[in-house]
């Protein structure tokens, strides 16, 4: 059982509000959904029942947290975690060795297990959560998807009576979500407690079996899946909450095409080796300028690789790469271009929000970025330290610097990742606006609800080529659908 009573906590130099009096009980074997704006709380709590709040993050405590009866904040690590396991918003935080198969059994090593019986959990975990494809990988060749994977794998491998989930669906492809949720349905029929924060509900609304959402650090309602399923879906936005089916997902009323001119950027057989390996394999295409391009694919498929060589990241790039007609090189690609990475935290140098937001901005034009921060719903955070901030909100400042950096070719990798509603509308909306100045935009993502909201047209990316390039119109919108979805339709029946 985990008891939360009368738990307030305010991170230290955190400005706004901080969880406020919660209390909430959590039975064994009980799956609870955790839901809310960025910044509303859902993390802390994890971090509260994991016990890394107060051990690894300053600030001020009240009340009390108890896992089976015993206070949280007075057990060592090792304790806590022998009981509860946890897979981050971030799998980076969580990774201790350069091996995939060194990280499955990271955990395990410390029960002092036999080397036979090591290897045999290893083998069980693998096959379970059907991951052989990624044994004896180097970690930092994984894609993020894949890496989510792993810190799931690290975790199951344990075996914890608890699971604490944060947004573990942010970098999964559709398939992979899919088999998030038999893997979420496989612990609880162990009799596992799970506790999830997430943004994206679709894939637990059969799963969970209470809703509790959070407002400005308090608890304000608590749900049974029926009396959710109940709400409507203004209501359900106005509370800042994502789609709860994909197949009722439909573009805005002002979601409209305009016809493409001339096209401003072509690549003609685009290839990258990495290691002996070939990533990429001859890609060519042609897109127009103000397209906001929804790059999709499955977790691997060298999407975010595609994206790196565009911009410039990989030297060692076979092929040809042309705006306006005229040859662009490594180094004129990448001073023309501005990436927002999956893991925002390498990508935020300063001290405030407003500085980082502004650091690529000519002074005459603060006007555009306080514009921005307004409209990203972050004005307030302005003179936060990026670091202090949700993982939503530093992904919001991260969308908000690049839309100010002034750059003829944007891309954003998952840029949804920590976003509610809210916030992922006023992203497109952004986005979109600023295609025209930015001249083109390339949104890596696996969220359907952004793509019918924001993108002009889809590129596939399979296993390092183009497997189809096609705008957004009523048939490259129902085209779209089907594959997010899932359903067996062939092309030509599309």
């Amino acid at each position: 059982m985990i008891e939360l009573k009368h738990v307030s906590f305010t991170y230290q130099g955190q400005k706004g509000d901080g969880l406020q009096d919660i209390n909430l009980t959590i039975e064994d074997g009980e799956c609870v959904l955790f839901c809310g704006r960025s910044g509303c709380g859902k993390t802390t709590i994890t971090r509260l029942v994991n016990g890394l709040i107060p051990q690894f993050y300053a600030g001020e405590l009240a009340g009390s947290v108890l896992v089976d009866g015993q206070e949280v904040s007075d057990l060592p690590m090792h304790q806590i975690a022998a009981k509860v396991g946890s897979v981050f918003q971030n799998p980076r935080t969580q990774f201790f060795n350069v091996d995939t198969d060194s990280e499955i059994a990271f955990g395990i090593e410390n029960q002092a297990l036999p080397v036979c019986q090591l290897r045999e959990r290893v083998d069980c975990t693998s096959a379970e959560l059907h991951i052989e494809n990624l044994r004896n990988r180097n970690i930092f060749e994984l894609s993020g998807g894949e890496k989510q994977k792993i810190a799931f794998a690290s975790v199951y491998a344990m075996n914890p009576q608890i699971y604490l989930l944060d947004e573990p669906s942010s970098n999964l492809d559709m398939r992979s979500i899919q088999e998030l949720g038999e893997h979420l349905r496989l612990i609880k029929s162990q009799g596992k407690t799970i506790l999830i924060a997430e943004h994206r509900l679709y894939y637990l609304m059969d799963l969970v079996d209470r809703i509790v959402y959070l407002e400005h650090g308090k608890i304000t309602q608590v749900f049974t899946p029926e009396a959710f399923r109940q709400l409507s879906e203004d209501t359900r936005e106005r509370m800042g909450l994502r789609a709860i089916d994909l197949h009722r997902v439909l573009p805005p009323r002002d979601h409209s095409l305009a016809p493409a001119p001339d096209p401003i950027l072509e690549l003609k057989n685009v290839a990258l080796r990495y290691k002996k390996r070939t990533v990429l394999h001859n890609i060519s295409l042609t897109a127009a300028k103000g397209e906001v391009i929804g790059v999709v694919g499955h977790n691997g498929a060298g999407k975010t690789t595609f994206s790196r060589a565009l911009c410039g990241l990989h030297k060692a790039c076979d092929g040809q790469f042309f705006w306006n007609g005229l040859s662009m090189a490594q180094k004129v690609r990448l001073r023309h271009s501005y990436m927002v990475m999956q893991d925002v935290n390498h990508q935020l140098f300063t001290e405030s929000v407003r500085d980082e937001v502004t650091l690529n901005l000519p002074e005459e034009q603060s006007e555009q970025a306080e514009n921005i921060l307004k409209q990203m719903g972050i004005a307030e955070l302005a003179e936060c330290h990026p670091l202090a901030l949700s993982g939503g909100q530093k992904q919001r400042v991260a969308i908000a610097s690049a839309l100010c950096a002034g750059k003829k070719i944007l891309i954003y990798d998952e840029p949804t990742s920590g976003l509610d509603y809210e916030s992922m509308r006023c992203a497109c909306t952004l986005i979109r606006d600023t295609s025209r100045q930015a001249e083109l935009s390339l949104e890596i993502t696996h969220d359907l609800e952004f793509i019918m909201a924001c993108c002009t047209c889809v590129l596939h990316i399979d296993h390092g080529t183009v497997k189809a390039f096609y705008p957004l119109d009523s048939r490259g919108k129902a085209r779209v659908k089907k594959e997010f979805l899932l359903q067996e339709e062939s092309e030509e029946e599309l």
